[in-house]
Formats: C-alpha cells, structure tokens, sequence
C-alpha cells in the first residue's frame, strides 16, 4: 500500500470511529509502527490535522475528523511528487499565457499542492524564474467573462453577449451556443451558433464586454459542421478553403519555415536548389497576407494570381512609404 492509500485509509478510519487501537491500525495498513508514525506525523504537519493519543482511551482519536471540522485539512486525491511538480507547472504556465485570467480560482489549489510538496522540494518562485512565456501581441481578457464563457461552454448552456466588432466599430447584445473556445496565437476566441445572426461566428473574447449564462440549453453543432466552417481555412477566419497558396521560400529561411504549421493539411516540399515550396489551403488571403509579408524578399508566391498581386500591391505600398520626395 502506497503513502497516498495509507493517508486516505487513516482517514476513513478516524472518521468512523471514536479511538483506533495502534495494533488495529498496523495490521489494517501493514505497515510496522516506525511508518504508521511517520504517516501520522505526516497528517499532522502537513495538513494540521490535530490526531491524539490516549493511552486511556486505548488509542488513536481526532474529534475534528469526527465532527467534520478538520476534514478540509485533508486533501481529497493524493499525489507524487512528480505529479504535484507537473500540476504547478501547468498552472503556472497557463497563468502566464493569460495573467489574472484564473488566477484567483487556482491561486488556493496551488497552495495545497505547495503544501502536499513541501518546502524542501519546492520554491514557490522557481517556475516563474526558470521557464518564461514572452507575449506577442496577446490581448487580455475580461476574467469574469471569461469564467462565464468557459463554464457555459462545459454546461452547454447558453450565453448572451455584448460583443464590441472590430471591423463595424459596433456593440450588438447576441444570444449565443457556445461551441468550443479556441487559444490561437496567443489569444481566446469562441465558436459559437449565433441566434441573432442564424449562423456560426467566432467571437474574440478580448472583444466580450459582458456575458450572462442562460438555463436555456445550448444547441449542438456537430465537430465535423463546425471544422469545415470554422477551422477548414486558414487560420481563424471563417468558412471552407477556396483557394491553396503556393509559396516558394529561399533557401536560407527554408530551414525554419518547413518546421512551422501554417495549416493541417499543408503540403511542402525541399527543391534541388534548396528552396522551399509550400501550398496551404485557405479561405481568405487576409492573415495568410500579412503571414507571407513578415518573410519579405525571402518568399515569393507562386499561385495564385489573385493574392500574388494583391502582395505585391501590399509591398510596393510599403516601400513608397519610405519613397525620399523628389525636391
């Protein structure tokens, strides 16, 4: 029987009964008395449960455990250490994708599972110290609205928005479906049925000023519906692949280009001359555009004539910013 069994059958076992003789508790845990002290120590300082001995009484007896005053002291699941060290990194890792976005939920679960840990093991700042997220053009989001929308999305129960557009520069009220949140170069959107619309729409939430949970159940849209809507093109714009970019890239980038996802179904291929050629699906050539132009002079597209042209009319436009006017 492992340590975490033990904890958790010392526990039941004070719970039902008033006084545990010691020989009971030996040969229930099959443990010698050097280990049964340890683990009792263990609840003790740990997780002060306050766990007497009474030679009149014939045994071992906590009156809090009885009462049900110091069953919060005890931890429900048990863990190893290994897996207390991966919980704290995943949430601190996720603290750092979006900060304060849950912070105040998982700040008491941490401090737990720095207290099962102990402090010889553990430095609560040693995380944050040895593995850093840098963010790029992440945009924070409403905490509250987030946890509004996160458990909507689990309940499938309904939501309804206030929800600012960024092309209209337009606040509408939507009642929604929630779908599926999605966290897509470093920020959260979510895919829902809109009701006000009477379609699928995909909402970021940086843009979510208020959202309220509805007992009204949501309606489902099946994963197959909802990825040939919303996840078939490129990137997080809506609707099937229309098109396929094929994109030729020099040999010096190539090298770190035919590492990169641009999209699930991408093709590539490595050219005796070294180049890269790479063909994406996509729906609309709006964030494939400014993809290809962060490559500059180190990408050519190849197909199709519509977005070469309309990339070429976005770098000329650029470089005659930089035109010296003639005197």
């Amino acid at each position: 029987m492992s340590q975490t069994e033990r904890v958790l059958r010392i526990q039941q076992m004070l719970q039902v009964r008033k006084v545990i003789p010691r020989e009971e508790f030996l040969g229930e845990l099959e443990v010698s008395l050097a280990t049964l002290k340890r683990d009792l120590e263990f609840l003790r300082s740990r997780f002060q449960v306050n766990i007497g001995w009474s030679r009149e009484r014939g045994g071992y007896f906590c009156d809090d455990l009885r009462s049900g005053g110091g069953a919060r002291n005890i931890p429900g699941p048990m863990y190893s250490a290994s897996e207390i060290h991966a919980l704290l990194l995943m949430q601190d890792l996720l603290i750092q994708l979006q900060p304060g976005l849950l912070e105040m939920d998982l700040t008491p679960l941490r401090q737990r599972l720095q207290l099962l840990l102990g402090t010889k093991h553990f430095e609560p700042d040693q995380i944050r110290r040895r593995i850093r997220i840098l963010h790029m053009a992440s945009r924070p989001v409403n905490a509250k609205c987030f946890q509004s929308v996160s458990m909507a999305t689990l309940s499938r129960r309904r939501l309804q928005l206030t929800y600012c557009s960024r092309s209209r520069n337009e606040e509408t009220v939507r009642e929604v479906s929630p779908q599926r949140l999605v966290y897509y170069r470093a920020n959260w959107y979510l895919d829902s049925w809109c009701h006000l619309r009477n379609g699928l729409r995909s909402f970021a939430l940086d843009m979510v000023h208020d959202a309220e949970i509805s007992d009204i159940r949501a309606d489902e849209i099946p994963d197959d519906a909802l990825d040939a809507h919303l996840g078939g093109g490129y990137g997080i714009f809506a609707g099937a692949p229309q098109n396929t970019a094929v994109l030729r890239f020099e040999p010096q980038v190539a090298r770190w280009v035919c590492r990169e996802v641009w999209h699930s179904k991408q093709t590539q291929h490595i050219e005796a001359t070294g180049h890269l050629v790479l063909s994406v699906p996509y729906s609309e050539d709006y964030e494939l555009t400014m993809d290809i132009l962060r490559y500059g002079a180190n990408v050519e597209v190849l197909a199709p004539d519509h977005l070469r042209h309309h990339v070429e009319e976005q770098l000329r436009a650029a470089a005659n910013r930089y035109l010296v006017p003639s005197v």
